[in-house]
């Protein structure tokens, strides 16, 4: 079966959590409003909704260019400075056009240039994968006054993420996870990785940007990585004193089998 977010009473409680115990305030994150399918072929720039997608258990519908590219890019994890090394732009810029026409074009591309069209996707997403209150919390919990607070808040706002952008992130943070595995010899750690990817997944917003922005930034990536297996879960520390938690909205799937 696909892997869900937490129910409603589950998300209420965490939003609760985080009010009460660490002092970060969200609306209520309710489900996020979809946009109609349009359809296409077309896979930059798209917003997730549009763009092609492929069902990949348990995570449920992905987008087929983020599931290929993973996979083709796992195939080469060995790759010494696999996401630091950019790839050719007139190739990029070929490779690019081929995919929006629908052609199956990446079998066969340098793992180079997929890792920098990755990049160049999440990039362009019009949408942020983390919505802007989401984002603000993201912050503040980086504020947190100990690394036990921090993680905690961290993980738990990542229950409350649109369906969408969930599936999207849970998938994305294992195929992450499982490059920094071979850090020996891609030299891809979770840090590094996390200064590649904050500025694509959680974008400063205007008037943000600085250094300690950025760092902060780079702490949530790396918090999500780092504690793949705890996405989008509710921990154990807080459901043991949350009376309206039950089993059934606890137990989730194992993500042991992502890709």
């Amino acid at each position: 079966s696909s892997r869900q977010r937490p129910s409603d009473t589950v998300r209420l409680s965490v939003l609760e959590h985080l009010r009460v115990v660490h002092g970060i305030k969200l609306k209520s994150c309710g489900r996020k409003k979809e946009r109609r399918f349009t359809g296409g072929t077309k896979v930059f720039g798209v917003p997730l909704e549009s763009l092609p997608l492929c069902y990949m258990p348990p995570c449920g519908l992905l987008p087929c260019f983020l599931v290929d590219a993973c996979e083709h890019l796992l195939e080469h994890a060995g790759t010494d400075g696999l996401f630091r090394k950019s790839g050719s732009v007139v190739r990029l810029r070929t490779l690019r056009a081929k995919l929006d026409h629908g052609e199956a074009c990446l079998s066969t591309a340098l793992p180079c240039d997929v890792a920098s069209l990755l990049k160049l996707f999440c990039r362009e997403l019009p949408d942020p994968l983390f919505p802007s209150d989401l984002h603000s919390a993201l912050l503040k919990a980086q504020l947190l006054p100990t690394l036990e607070e921090r993680a905690l808040a961290t993980q738990l706002l990542s229950c409350l993420l649109p369906d969408r952008n969930f599936a999207f992130l849970s998938y994305f943070f294992h195929f992450l996870s499982k490059v920094s595995h071979r850090c020996a010899e891609n030299r891809m750690t979770n840090s590094n990785l996390a200064v590649i990817f904050a500025p694509s997944l959680l974008p400063p917003s205007h008037g943000t940007e600085g250094m300690d922005t950025h760092m902060k930034l780079k702490a949530v990536v790396y918090t999500f990585i780092e504690n793949v297996h705890s996405f989008g879960m509710t921990l154990t520390p807080l459901i043991l004193h949350l009376d309206c938690f039950h089993p059934s909205d606890v137990c989730r799937d194992s993500y042991d089998n992502v890709m």
